[in-house]
């Protein structure tokens, strides 16, 4: 066997981590990256099945590859092992199911049955454990900034979702490794590190039994950090004021956060198994927009759970018209099979759901552009990312607000940090001159 290999990753930025660390850990042991399936011997599907769609996506993605080259050891790894391994031993052509515990260990295994073609279940039982399973990753390939999981697990159980079963209870990264772990990313060059995890809110409660987020971004600052931090998504009861404080008055966090709403009735957040009013998940984003005017807010929400009544969509709607939110993530609501909201009833009809989803889109378009257009005139800075359009000479960078922006430039300008004078909103971005 020949040691060349093809990734392919679906889902959550968890999962692109990880699907990193993967390809690190082949590369050091001397495998090949291929681009396409047919050059492999190995074509390892990382998985995913937050909802019945992105499982149909995950199927299609490992009976591609089967197809593709038949003759190719298939490793079907993460999500969908770690909950339906049954759905998959039905799969003809697969040599390896890997939950998400021994993800890391697919490559050891690859060695074991390079001369068999018996399937391998490598154990896909219910993750009980708490222990984090460390995953380190140096090169993000063309990437200027650096992914770190810190966190894994869930033990909120809301009602649509299939996360806690998949992922297992939260574990956290110990705080020295990742100071360590930020300190490499430095040393190698980036410029920013986003800090992630299945719910990162939550790093730090297996060690004391309460989140240590704030904890380790005072640790962060003892560093002195030169580069840039930015926080994935955040539950709306864990964004302390201390929290909020550190944002606005630290120069080196990225004012941006990334706020899961789901839903804007009170009576469907009960269904939902969310544990927060419209009324305080109000609070708490106008409490951020006070403090940090500039920066930017994000929301994920979900379009006709079971019980949306028209009443309970228009309460969403209207409070989401009054909010100062930046961006919108819109999802149809989908029933996810093991979980108890594939079994609730008044289901919405999908007619329906689908015309929530695109008025809720509508209204996601109308805050961006108000969101980007308040920028005009006014200082950014910005890490560039290389070219937009070399044809055009236009130079993209993303601002510490999570806003593209673009800049006219001869020649290529990558991982740099820029001060620019945004000059006007063009669609999805901001045309902006260096200063």
């Amino acid at each position: 066997m020949s040691n060349k290999f093809k990734m392919v990753t679906l889902g959550c930025k968890v999962n692109q981590y990880e699907t990193a660390s993967l390809q690190e850990i082949l590369t050091a042991k001397n495998w090949q990256q291929t681009e396409t399936a047919a050059d492999a011997d190995v074509v390892i599907i990382n998985t995913c099945i937050v909802t019945q769609r992105a499982s149909y996506q995950s199927r299609q993605a490992i009976r591609k590859a089967i197809r593709e080259n038949p003759d190719a050891k298939i490793a079907v790894v993460g999500c969908y092992p770690q909950v339906f391994p049954e759905e998959l031993k039905k799969i003809e052509g697969i040599n390896i199911l890997a939950g998400n515990r021994d993800k890391v260990n697919v490559p050891d295994i690859l060695e074991k049955i390079q001369n068999s073609d018996d399937m391998m279940i490598a154990s896909c039982d219910r993750m009980e454990h708490n222990t984090f399973i460390n995953m380190p990753v140096k090169n993000f390939l063309d990437r200027t900034r650096a992914f770190l999981k810190i966190q894994d697990g869930c033990d909120s159980f809301c009602s649509y979702c299939i996360v806690p079963y998949a992922r297992g209870p939260v574990k956290s990264m110990e705080q020295d490794e990742v100071l360590k772990s930020i300190r490499t990313f430095k040393d190698l060059g980036y410029k920013e590190t986003v800090l992630t995890g299945i719910h990162l809110g939550k790093y730090g409660k297996d060690f004391t039994g309460k989140s240590e987020l704030a904890g380790l971004l005072k640790a962060i600052k003892k560093e002195k950090p030169e580069y840039r931090v930015r926080l994935s998504s955040l539950e709306p009861v864990e964004i302390s004021d201390d929290l909020i404080d550190m944002v606005a008055n630290e120069p080196w966090l990225c004012r941006h956060f990334h706020v899961p709403l789901q839903s804007g009735d009170k009576n469907i957040l009960k269904k939902m198994n969310r544990h927060y009013s419209p009324d305080m998940f109000k609070e708490i984003i106008e409490k951020i927009h006070s403090k940090i005017p500039e920066a930017a807010i994000g929301i994920d929400i979900i379009a006709g759970f079971p019980g949306e009544d028209d009443e309970a969509f228009n309460n969403g709607y209207s409070l989401l018209e009054e909010l100062p939110v930046s961006y919108m993530h819109v999802f149809p609501f989908s029933a996810r099979k093991g979980t108890p909201a594939a079994e609730f009833k008044e289901q919405v009809d999908p007619k329906t759901i689908k015309e929530r989803a695109a008025k809720l889109r509508e209204l996601a378009k109308k805050k961006k552009a108000r969101f980007y257009k308040s920028f005009e005139g006014k200082k950014l800075t910005i890490l560039t990312e290389g070219w937009e359009s070399e044809e055009e000479g236009l130079i993209k960078g993303l601002s510490g607000n999570y806003l593209k922006v673009l800049i006219h430039s001869d020649k290529l300008i990558k991982n740099e940090i820029l001060e620019v004078e945004i000059l006007k909103h063009k669609k999805d971005y901001l045309l902006a001159e260096r200063i």
